[in-house]
């Protein structure tokens, strides 16, 4: 498989030579563990206190990892990337909301999103996450089958409704979804409210996605079985496949509570996992199966252009898509983009403090993620040190 990651003028042909030293400054800042420490108990401190740090963070992290406040202040970095051949997926990345009210804000804005997205070529996605239409508590309690009052109930329903909505309405409008996978122990519940969501409306193909993070050491035989309900019952399954985002706190609460954890032993078991994962779906793409391969890691992607060759599977093909978050890994998607497959970008979007908590999730994914960073700043160097030549 020819090695074509390596090519800097492909992966960074948008950025010119201030964004550049820009991107280069700020990965140096994340790459040092202490800093994303100080820099994230300071920023949490600054909003608590009101403290008008907005434009400093808005002029940082949020420049570089969103695409803007609102969906409309996506388009110019949406069409610009498409120009490259990458597409978008708006991510409304507001999180940690409790109210009714907040959750109805949040459906209107998924909504949007797919209206949007049907509206543009450069959008084949929408995105949403389960704890953003509903209460993190009651997914836990649902998946841990005890009882709800009357209002849990009527709360429950609630978010059973919203997700029905989401979810015809990218169907009518033939927009693709994903569904984020969130905490082991709320994602039961939500893995069956996805199920049933792929029942109503994948039958002729597939329009939802759920989400198997693959940090988890069940997720192989999870797809596996949801595969087989899907044949049994005569519909499509389709996967986001991801490492996964919250591995400390999944660890944490492991120990503090005495069962066995939920994530791999090792990063060469979450990476064999992957791998796994995105083979079965790959060599079952014609039994009504789709995949969206959510992965930075280079020798993953190299996998599965290997493994799209020897399945015969167009680079085109609509049901295979490769994607990474917007700010990252650059030098993945451009590059595959170049050669023609099919590859998004998440692009985040919403209120400068509300997506905080998403930015300091980036922040420690590149710190925590060994030679994430290192490869991201030698990449950077290497495309100044060219274009100075």
């Amino acid at each position: 498989m020819e090695r074509i990651f390596d090519n800097t003028e492909h992966a960074f042909a948008l950025k010119n030579n201030a964004e550049l030293q820009k991107a280069y400054f700020l990965f140096k800042m994340i790459s040092s563990n202490t800093l994303v420490k100080i820099g994230t108990s300071l920023t949490n401190f600054a909003i608590k206190t009101k403290l008008p740090v907005k434009g400093l963070i808005k002029s940082t992290v949020f420049d570089h990892f969103c695409g803007g406040v609102t969906e409309e202040d996506c388009l110019k970095v949406v069409d610009k990337m498409y120009t490259k051949g990458v597409s978008s997926v708006l991510d409304y990345s507001v999180e940690g909301k409790e109210t009714q009210e907040q959750f109805d804000h949040a459906l209107e804005m998924t909504l949007r999103t797919i209206d949007f997205a049907k509206k543009r070529q450069a959008i084949p996605f929408a995105v949403f996450k389960p704890t953003g239409v509903g209460r993190f508590y009651l997914f836990e309690k649902k998946g841990e089958n005890k009882a709800f009052t009357a209002d849990e109930q009527k709360e429950w329903n609630r978010i059973v409704e919203r997700f029905d909505i989401i979810c015809k309405t990218a169907f009518e409008m033939d927009v693709l979804l994903l569904i984020d996978a969130e905490e082991s122990w709320m994602q039961d519940a939500a893995d069956e409210l996805v199920l049933d969501m792929m029942r109503k409306y994948n039958r002729e193909k597939c329009i939802v996605f759920n989400t198997a993070q693959t940090y988890r050491w069940d997720r192989l035989d999870f797809v596996k079985k949801v595969h087989q309900i899907g044949l049994e019952e005569g519909f499509h399954t389709g996967f986001k496949v991801v490492r996964g985002a919250y591995m400390e706190k999944e660890r944490a609460r492991a120990a503090e509570k005495g069962y066995k954890s939920p994530i791999c032993a090792t990063k060469e078991e979450t990476d064999k996992t992957f791998d796994s994962t995105m083979t079965y779906i790959v060599q079952n793409i014609n039994n009504k199966m789709a995949l969206f391969a959510g992965t930075h890691n280079e020798e993953s992607s190299y996998l599965l252009m290997k493994l799209m060759k020897e399945n015969n599977i167009n680079q085109k093909d609509a049901r295979l898509w490769f994607g990474q978050l917007y700010g990252m890994s650059d030098n993945i998607s451009y590059n595959l983009s170049h050669h023609q497959y099919n590859v998004a970008k998440y692009l985040p979007f919403g209120p400068v403090y509300d997506v905080v908590p998403y930015l300091i999730r980036r922040a420690q994914e590149n710190t925590s993620v060994a030679g994430q960073t290192n490869r991201e700043l030698d990449l950077l160097e290497k495309e100044l040190k060219r274009r100075k030549k």
